[in-house]
């Protein structure tokens, strides 16, 4: 006889990224996001039955069907960026999470929590408004019962993206006595370690360093994802021209060193805005270890990624198709994309790499819905 797939809630759920990383043992009872586009997405690819599109502040826990073994949230980030005004959980984006949350809330008081939660959202999550913001997600958490713990993980570990994120997981408490803390392992980067030190102690009790392993060591590059050179548009030579007159000087010298490496190099390149003799300036900036950066929602061509080709003594540059950023979130070639490239990019620069997903659910979800004791690290 077969297991039954498990069962997930997808909050925020975007073009449905978590959805296909979970893959086919799991099964969606609900999923839902405000945005039209990510919805249509969403739609086009699983259809649009267990999709409910508005805002999570409007839903009700009658509308939720079953009792899921996983709900997942990764709410919008922009309150909890390195780059934002940091207004964390009360900014008006970031405040999306304690909907999500009133929504748990209501499900366990029918009985009906999902054994594991999973949130995830920028690294800036644990140190947002001098931490305060992570301590009182941490007690949301603890009050509803839950143990928990943080990973940050960079998708640079499963495909050729440059994407930092935190995964909170939350596993209902394990009624066993004695259940141990753990220690930390690869994936407790210094700043999940510090956001763990500044909790207070009644939290940092409920606190589980969970065990995640690594993954097989990453056999693609940032090349290896890229359309064939005769089937996109290229930039002009002035349009490539204008790139390099954006270039910091320790930018060009990356240029010149791959140029005079005589073989085909690919590089990433985004434009920042850098503060430089006090006067902020518009910046390209390239990279060429093998990874692109990390994907953003596009706000027209100027703020796309871009890729430099650097062949035969010559550089040609041109922007990021959807289909590669597609591919650089962990997604098939099957996976169906919107009609237009800034369209299919806003879909991936606000998604979850399938990839990542993928590893957490065999290694880590699968595991803790199983037996919790099992995943939490041992003593080294």
């Amino acid at each position: 006889m077969s297991r039954r797939p498990h069962t997930f809630y997808e909050f925020f759920a975007g073009g449905g990224m978590v959805r296909a990383g979970l893959g086919e043992g799991w099964s969606c009872l609900f999923a839902n996001d405000f945005d039209p586009l990510k919805s249509q997405t969403y739609r086009a690819n699983w259809g649009g039955g267990d999709l409910a599109q508005g805002d999570v502040w409007g839903l009700e826990a009658a509308q939720l069907p079953g009792r899921p073994d996983l709900a997942w949230a990764s709410s919008p980030c922009q309150d909890f960026s390195l780059a934002g005004a940091r207004a964390g959980l009360a900014g008006g984006r970031s405040s999306a999470f304690w909907g999500f949350w009133r929504l748990i809330e209501a499900l366990d008081a029918e009985g009906r929590a999902p054994a594991v939660v999973v949130i995830e959202n920028v690294v800036g999550l644990l140190s947002s408004n001098q931490g305060r913001d992570f301590a009182a997600l941490a007690a949301a958490l603890a009050g509803r019962g839950y143990n928990f713990g943080a990973l940050e993980i960079d998708a640079a570990a499963f495909t050729p993206q440059s994407r930092p994120r935190v995964f909170v997981v939350a596993r209902r408490a394990d009624p066993r006595p004695g259940a141990e803390g753990g220690e930390p392992g690869h994936f407790h980067s210094a700043a999940v370690r510090q956001a763990y030190a500044a909790l207070p102690g009644a939290l940092k009790a409920c606190w589980r360093w969970w065990d995640l392993p690594q993954p097989p060591a990453r056999n693609t590059d940032l090349a290896s994802v890229l359309e064939p050179d005769d089937a996109v548009p290229w930039h002009s030579t002035a349009q490539t021209m204008r790139l390099f007159s954006l270039m910091a000087p320790v930018h060009r010298r990356k240029v010149d060193l791959a140029l005079a490496a005589g073989e085909r190099r690919v590089g990433a390149l985004f434009r920042r805005t850098r503060t430089e003799a006090g006067a902020r300036v518009q910046r390209a900036e390239v990279r060429f270890d093998g990874l692109a950066g990390c994907l953003r929602t596009p706000r027209g061509g100027s703020s796309r990624q871009a890729v430099l080709i650097v062949s035969q003594g010559t550089v040609r540059s041109r922007l990021l198709t959807a289909r590669e950023g597609a591919r650089l979130m962990g997604l098939a070639d099957d996976y169906q994309l919107p009609p237009s490239a800034n369209a299919g990019l806003h879909v991936m620069g606000d998604g979850v790499v399938a990839s990542v997903v993928a590893h957490l659910a065999r290694r880590l979800l699968e595991p803790l819905l199983a037996d919790p004791a099992s995943v939490q690290m041992a003593a080294e």
